[in-house]
């Protein structure tokens, strides 16, 4: 079993992320972002009900 300790030595040098709003287009969109927005737009639909 891992100790706290090890952990946040593990963990203490991760980037901070940032929010960025991108926009989606088609036009570039390759598989994987097609695949994304279908995921994306099922689970709104779950969160709607």
């Amino acid at each position: 079993m891992h100790d706290r300790n090890n952990l946040d030595n593990q963990h203490g040098e991760l980037p901070i992320a940032k929010n960025e709003d991108v926009e989606y287009s088609e036009e570039l969109a390759d598989r994987d972002d097609r695949i994304a927005q279908e995921r994306a737009s099922a689970a709104d639909e779950r969160a709607e009900c």
